[in-house]
């Protein structure tokens, strides 16, 4: 699996969130119901350095994960802004990964005027880049 659809529709809302707050790191989740339903969950980030980290809210992340269960769907994706670097992981966002499983999607904000989304499958250790088609 080395190539994975997304909905214009879910992009849209990721980039979105991603530039209504253009000075830090966003974040959420993707969750997906019958192998096609997708739902963005944008997540509080509230890392104390929220400009180079991100830190998903605990209790938002238990509500989303609760949500996500009650409606049958699954974790499918984890997505994460970089206002001033590229659409790579960091060191720290490969040494944080709880989710092997899922896709990780990293939106870079680094070029003025262009908007740079990234996927990766990312576990012990290893990255892997994944094309997405949107």
């Amino acid at each position: 699996m080395h190539t994975i659809k997304l909905p214009r529709q879910i992009v849209n809302k990721m980039l979105a969130h991603a530039q209504s707050k253009t000075e830090q790191e966003v974040c959420g989740l993707i969750s997906l119901r019958n192998d096609k339903q997708m739902q963005l969950i944008p997540i509080s980030n509230i890392a104390t350095e929220a400009s180079h980290f991100f830190e998903m809210d605990p209790s938002e992340t238990i509500q989303a994960m609760k949500a996500i269960r009650d409606e049958k769907s699954e974790l499918y994706a984890i997505y994460h802004s970089h206002p001033c670097a590229p659409a790579t992981p960091s060191k720290l966002d490969v040494e944080k990964v709880g989710y092997p499983d899922v896709l990780y999607l990293i939106i870079s904000l680094n070029t003025k005027g262009v908007l740079e989304l990234k996927g990766y499958k990312i576990n012990n250790n290893q990255v892997i880049s994944i094309d997405l088609i949107i």
